[in-house]
């Protein structure tokens, strides 16, 4: 039975097995959700599409190999073919596959338009032809950016203003998403979430590039003044609100969702995870800015909190410590990616 006849019903009413496509299922977010999925779900059955890019890790689900109710697919979710055998018999698309790294969107934009936009319509032309239900995996950043001196935060109402070819890409996928639920009827969920960190995340991003320099003896890299503000959300907080979203979320709706964080601009994540790894301030390293680098973000959560019932979980403090123990105890997850994702730094100058 697929999930969209499912939505008038309670959580505990919801009792049949599901098949779910997972694409970007290798990836941080994607590995995070299926691992949470099966420990929570574990008699649903989960196809896994993925590209297998520079971000993604096969070793994230070896554990999953052979099972009967988890099947991977090496594939690009730009291919009409691979897709729709994915597809085969699937209840809910949890949509994740993205490129996602700003400073890469500056470097191949043409790469962010070509996976963000195209592939999401791939996937929707496929899924309306099925009825398939469609979450749809997006970003706080598509609302542009706060200014340091007020209090305002993003909401489901904050007017789209992108300004990086990444949240550019991000904007149109979601306005793709929602075209297909006015156009065609295909029962759709969409969700912008705020900057996600914790385990499996590709050194390359800010926190674990920070966590891994200070392992290997380096200095940690800071962007400009390091004033920028961020929302910091744990992983695992995302994955509950995704959970709560596919299984009491209204069609055609969207949600927010943010952590338990107040405004923590980078200097101060860095300070804090010095301190959590006992080391000093003499080993910042400011560095040049990255071109339209947003000043700040902050995500108003009220509507999924009072909705969905959900919150977040994870204090900052508990989950930045959390972070920093998962990569010192995980040396051999994040080394053979570590000397790539300086090769690109290098690269850029950054």
């Amino acid at each position: 039975m697929s999930l969209t006849r499912l939505e008038n019903l309670s959580p505990d009413d919801i009792l049949i097995l599901m098949k779910l496509l997972i694409t970007g299922g290798l990836g941080f977010i994607g590995t995070n959700f299926i691992r949470y999925w099966f420990q929570n779900h574990p008699d649903d059955t989960i196809v896994n599409l993925d590209k297998v890019t520079y971000a993604a890790n096969p070793l994230n689900l070896a554990e999953f190999e052979g099972k009967s109710n988890y099947q991977f697919i090496k594939g690009d979710i730009c291919d009409k073919n691979v897709v729709e055998s994915a597809m085969t018999g699937v209840d809910l698309i949890v949509h994740f596959a993205a490129e996602s790294h700003v400073d890469r969107s500056l470097d191949d934009p043409e790469l962010f338009l070509k996976t963000n936009i195209l592939g999401t319509f791939n996937l929707l032309n496929i899924a309306s032809k099925n009825n398939i239900r469609f979450h749809h995996i997006s970003t706080d950043e598509v609302f542009g950016a706060l200014e340091l001196e007020t209090t305002d935060k993003f909401s489901e109402s904050t007017p789209y203003d992108p300004r990086s070819p990444y949240s550019s890409s991000k904007a149109s996928s979601d306005h793709l998403v929602r075209s297909f639920f006015h156009s065609f009827n295909l029962p759709i969920t969409i969700s912008n979430c705020s900057n996600n960190y914790g385990p499996y995340q590709s050194p390359e991003k800010f926190l674990p590039r920070m966590i891994t320099n200070l392992l290997t003896d380096q200095k940690v890299k800071v962007y400009g003044d390091g004033l920028n503000v961020r929302d910091w959300l744990h992983v695992l907080d995302h994955c509950r609100a995704i959970e709560a979203i596919i299984l009491k979320g209204k069609i055609g709706e969207t949600y927010v969702i943010g952590g338990l964080t107040k405004d923590v601009n980078n200097l101060e994540l860095t300070k804090t995870v010095l301190a959590l790894m006992g080391k000093g301030e003499d080993q910042i390293e400011f560095v040049t800015d990255r071109p339209g680098h947003d000043r700040r973000y902050a995500v108003n959560w009220e509507k999924i909190k009072n909705e969905l019932a959900w919150s977040p979980q994870y204090t900052f403090e508990e989950g930045i410590k959390a972070t920093v123990d998962w990569y010192t105890q995980n040396k051999d997850w994040w080394q053979a990616s570590k000397s790539e994702a300086e090769q690109f730094y290098k690269k850029i100058g950054r």
